[in-house]
């Protein structure tokens, strides 16, 4: 007769075996099939041939590429040639972008960096350290004497460009009031970029318009198909896609611009902000009608260093001739440096009329008499001029 000991074994074996057997029967349940295997391996194949870039799209990001290659030059994450010697034993030749330091007779190296580096309002009486571009080469300092560097050039920043200013035609704008303005004379434009004065309910160093005013601006007739980027603040964030919706746009995408300082960190000492300092800014994108645009060629994110109060990144000038290259481009609420070849802009902070197309110069005049036009004679008829009637 068999002991307690040896019926707990049984029953133990007993248990431990009723559970392989539903281990097992899970696992065969949970197995696909043929079939299902065979419906999984197509459907790969398919999402996998969905999301291939065509022969067109791979032709069409190839046009934008540096033919000699990469162009970026990266900044040294020492930031000055002294700290980069320092760190390497001074015999390491560093190819990085690097700062100098500035330092005046107010300076006071206990304080340490300015808090805002380059965009500091008090240059002249700030005791903080800031910083300016060394674009001399890099000679490690245990090298000094022993080699010839005297072939060595200054390194010099260039910016690439997929048009020549000469293929875009000269820079136009008009000094004029955008809410009164005639539009209609203007013509029509593939891109439009607007930064409006929103009134965030801060002091600010311009005007603000309000809100009304902004939906009623004469939007509409500058575009058939196209597309229209607008700049907005975190309040003006529902205005902005408002504003759209009643200009005739569909709201398709948000562009966002992370804002770097001098020394390429992350803005964390911001003038803006309620509740926590604004390290980017938005801008929306919308789309009207069926423009020809090239898809898939830039990111949604623009990292670049911050300037001027409200003054955004010129590389969203390159962007928007990537997107849309070589159709008429027009800018809203314009300031000074925003004239770029290819773009007319508009805006009451700019210096008088600048008009280089003829057929756009002819409509100002009927509808302006009394206004100066400059150049006095168009140097050029620009190759992107559209007619207004078509």
């Amino acid at each position: 007769m068999p002991s307690g000991r040896d019926v707990n074994s049984i029953s133990s074996l007993m248990f431990r075996s009723e559970e392989d057997e539903m281990e097992e029967v899970e696992a065969l349940l949970s197995k696909k099939s043929f079939k299902e295997k065979q419906r999984c391996q197509t459907d790969e194949e398919l999402i996998d041939l969905i999301h291939r870039p065509t022969f067109k799209e791979i032709a069409v990001a190839a046009k934008f590429k540096s033919k000699q290659g990469s162009q970026v030059m990266e900044y040294c994450e020492n930031i000055t040639k002294e700290d980069c010697w320092r760190r390497s034993g001074g015999y390491v030749l560093c190819e990085k972008i690097h700062y100098r330091r500035v330092i005046g007779r107010h300076t006071d190296l206990n304080l340490g960096d300015c808090p805002f580096l380059d965009t500091c309002r008090h240059v002249k009486t700030c005791k903080y350290v800031r910083y300016e571009l060394d674009l001399t080469q890099d000679v490690p300092a245990m090298m000094l004497g022993v080699g010839d560097f005297s072939t060595m050039k200054t390194i010099i920043l260039q910016r690439i460009e997929y048009c020549s200013k000469r293929e875009l035609g000269e820079p136009q704008w008009i000094n004029c009031d955008i809410r009164t303005f005639k539009m209609d004379i203007l013509g029509q434009f593939g891109v439009i970029m607007a930064d409006p004065p929103w009134d965030i309910h801060m002091e600010l160093p311009y005007g603000t318009m309000a809100d009304e005013e902004m939906k009623k601006l004469s939007v509409p007739v500058l575009q058939t198909d196209g597309l229209i980027f607008l700049w907005v603040t975190g309040r003006a964030m529902e205005l902005g896609r408002e504003c759209l919706e009643l200009w005739g746009y569909k709201c398709i995408k948000e562009l966002i611009w992370v804002k770097t300082n001098q020394l390429q960190k992350i803005i964390r000492t911001g003038r803006t902000g309620h509740w926590l300092n604004h390290s980017k800014e938005h801008c929306l994108v919308g789309i009207k009608g069926k423009p020809e645009v090239n898809r898939n060629i830039d990111t949604d994110v623009l990292v670049a260093n911050i300037r001027e109060t409200s003054r955004k990144p010129d590389e969203i000038y390159a962007l928007l001739e990537r997107i849309s290259p070589r159709t008429r481009k027009l800018e809203l609420f314009a300031r000074t440096h925003n004239t770029h070849a290819g773009w007319l802009s508009l805006g009451n902070q700019l210096n008088g009329v600048q008009l280089v197309d003829e057929g756009l110069r002819a409509r100002f005049k009927a509808a302006y008499p009394d206004v100066e036009v400059h150049p006095a004679s168009p140097p050029r008829t620009s190759a992107m001029e559209i007619d207004i009637n078509k």
